[in-house]
Formats: structure tokens, C-alpha cells, sequence
């Protein structure tokens, strides 16, 4: 059961990413930008989380689909994936959004 929560979201991240190839949303129509606003929104992301686990506002939960390897105390391999895919996620909805506007 280990890895299952790391599969899911590399999963969630192989089909935004073909939705962002087919529609040319964000990293596909313009490449460069894209991968600065997502390592931009990672590194503000991860200094938020290392800021509330240093506050004690959260901590590392019990699961066994997590691998159990940390990159620091209470911030789990699965967190930083998932920071990226939310950061890809954002601006692949924000594109979407823009293509629906400019069209009406």
C-alpha cells in the first residue's frame, strides 16, 4: 500500500499535463514562463508549509500509503509532488479559464 498516495498524484499530474499538451493551456503554449511561475509557487508553497510545521500548526499524519521518507521532519516526498502538481494544476485552470473568456 506504500506509494499509493505518490502514484495518485503522479497520476493527477500525467493527465493535467496531457490536457495542458492538447489545449496549449501553460508549460505547452509557452514554456519558459510556465516552468518559473511553477518552481515560483513551489518555493513559495514549501516555505509556507516548513513556516505552519516550525509554528506547530500541522505535522506529519499516520498512512500507510505514504513511502515514509521525509525531506525534513513532518514534510513527507509525497508533499513537494504534490506542490508541484497543485502549482502546474493552477495555472493549466487559470489558461482553461482565459481560453473561455477570450472566446466570448
Amino acid at each position: 500500500m506504500a506509494g499509493v498516495y505518490l502514484a495518485a498524484i503522479l497520476t493527477s499530474h500525467v493527465g493535467i499535463a496531457l490536457l495542458d499538451a492538447r489545449w496549449k493551456l501553460a508549460v505547452w503554449a509557452r514554456p519558459r514562463p510556465a516552468l518559473v511561475a511553477i518552481a515560483a509557487l513551489t518555493v513559495l508553497f514549501v516555505a509556507i508549509d516548513v513556516l505552519a510545521i516550525t509554528m506547530g500548526l500541522y505535522g506529519l499524519g499516520e498512512s500507510p500509503a505514504l513511502l515514509g521518507w521525509n525531506l525534513a521532519p513532518h514534510f513527507p516526498v509525497e508533499e513537494l509532488f504534490f506542490i508541484v502538481f497543485l502549482s502546474h494544476l493552477s495555472l493549466v485552470g487559470f489558461g482553461a479559464m482565459m481560453t473561455v473568456v477570450n472566446r466570448s
